[in-house]
């Protein structure tokens, strides 16, 4: 029984201690509160920056009066643009790179992209080049198709333009229709 009451006594005076040094845990907050911030206006610096470089990019075309009836239209995502087949070359310029909901109208005119709470714009049938089915843009990657991504010409530089629509299943519908629409424009082009 004697060599059970030292280990008794042992347990009983262990204790745990205070947290008395309440400066320097204020101080690693606040460190760490001045850390983020910091990242946070880099970033933003950063993507300004990138708007400056490209300020050579015209303004964005408005829709047309009287574009014609709808061909097709979508209700989706707006997941930004690139420079055509650099899909990590994001394009900030006239709010490009602005994720959005979308609301996509092709019409005989040519894509109406609407976007609320950003700036919408049109793309012309003769400035549309291709539309292909992708899986990522602008550091947004989904599944293999799971984005309509548009290539257009707008101030002698090629676009892509990614979309997802709520309906997956329209996307083949979509580049079926653009494809055959460019080409038709295309041929009576060359004529």
């Amino acid at each position: 029984m004697t060599s059970v009451a030292p280990v008794i006594l042992l347990a009983a005076e262990k204790e745990s201690a205070e947290v008395t040094d309440w400066a320097a845990r204020v101080g690693w907050v606040v460190g760490l509160g001045l850390f983020v911030a910091l990242v946070y206006w880099l970033m933003r610096e950063g993507w300004k920056w990138r708007g400056t470089l490209q300020s050579d990019l015209p303004e964005l075309p408005g829709a047309p009066e009287a574009p014609g009836p709808a061909r097709l239209s979508l209700s989706g995502r707006y997941h930004g643009s690139t420079t055509a087949g650099h899909w990590l070359d994001r394009i900030v310029a006239h709010g490009l790179g602005t994720r959005s909901r979308v609301e996509l109208t092709l019409t005989d005119a040519g894509l109406d992209v609407v976007r609320p709470g950003a700036a919408d714009f049109f793309v012309p049938l003769a400035a549309l080049r291709e539309a292909r089915l992708d899986k990522g843009i602008a550091g947004k990657v989904l599944t293999e198709g799971g984005l309509l991504v548009v290539t257009w010409a707008h101030g002698g530089k090629a676009i892509d333009s990614g979309f997802r629509s709520d309906h997956a299943a329209e996307h083949n519908e979509w580049v079926d229709t653009l494809n055959d629409m460019i080409n038709k424009t295309e041929t009576e082009g060359a004529r």
